[in-house]
């Protein structure tokens, strides 16, 4: 119980909170990404892929909590060692010679964490509960019917002849809108600014950063950030720019075909 306490009353407590979280945070959106790749595969991949997540239903909401309570107590301590550091800054030239000696990351986690809060609370609307972009569907997330039996890595997701949410057009269509992918775009950006700086500083709260590991550890960082950032940034890209087409069949290719405005910045299949 007293080490509960100084996690949350110490500052060394808050920044290991903040190590341990961001480390919950950066697993959860390595594997999100790569669930989202699989838009550029047949719908079945995707659809399959939602499909048994969906289906873990309480489960699914557990894990989503868990994830939420460790963004609330990541900006938690952000916002408490902030004030903290304010409190005992000193002299305004200290807080000059800080900033200068920062790296770029650095500078603008406190920015870029906002940024990515708003976003995050956003995306939850348009993908998850499906409220903020009302008319993309008339109703409901369209079906899709699984034209082949779904796999990861051998383990079954859905069958074929299952009815499921057709995810992969929610997410094409979702992209499509050239507003909402430069907006992604920024964001996934800014994240990923954040996470080379809070990567680093993760390393160095848990000890696993040394003179003689810094350098490698800090350059194994920004290689993560960049592949994480292009990762991201080749769903809408491709799908902007046309090279990824919606495939027949699919609701997203009878929406795109149906509307000239959507058409005009997203390719017909």
């Amino acid at each position: 119980m007293n080490l509960l306490v100084s996690l949350f009353k110490t500052s060394i407590g808050k920044k290991f909170l903040m190590a341990l979280t961001g480390l919950v945070m950066v697993g959860f959106v390595t594997g999100h990404l790569v669930g989202n790749l699989q838009i550029f595969f047949q719908p079945d991949r995707i659809n399959g892929y939602a499909h048994f997540l969906q289906a873990l239903g309480p489960v699914l909401w557990a894990i989503r909590l868990f994830l939420l309570v460790c963004v609330a107590v990541h900006v938690w301590a952000a916002v408490a060692l902030t004030l903290e550091s304010r409190a005992a800054r000193g002299p305004e030239a200290y807080a000059i010679k800080k900033w200068l000696s920062a790296t770029v990351a650095s500078r603008y986690m406190r920015l870029s964490g906002i940024v990515v809060l708003a976003f995050l609370i956003y995306h939850l609307a348009h993908f998850t509960l499906g409220v903020a972009q009302p008319g993309t569907f008339k109703t409901a997330l369209p079906e899709w019917k699984m034209l082949e039996d779904a796999r990861e890595f051998g383990f079954p997701l859905a069958a074929k002849g299952d009815v499921v949410h057709d995810v992969y057009s929610m997410v094409f269509l979702g992209f499509a809108n050239p507003v909402v992918s430069i907006f992604y775009i920024i964001a996934v950006g800014l994240l990923s600014v954040h996470m080379l700086h809070g990567i680093d500083s993760l390393f160095q709260t848990i000890g696993w950063r040394s003179a003689k590991w810094s350098c490698l550890l800090r350059k194994v960082a920004l290689v993560y950030c960049i592949v994480y950032f292009l990762g991201n940034l080749a769903i809408p890209g491709a799908i902007l720019t046309g090279i990824a087409k919606p495939a027949v069949g699919t609701y997203a290719a009878q929406k795109l075909a149906a509307s000239p405005a959507a058409t005009s910045s997203a390719v017909q299949p």
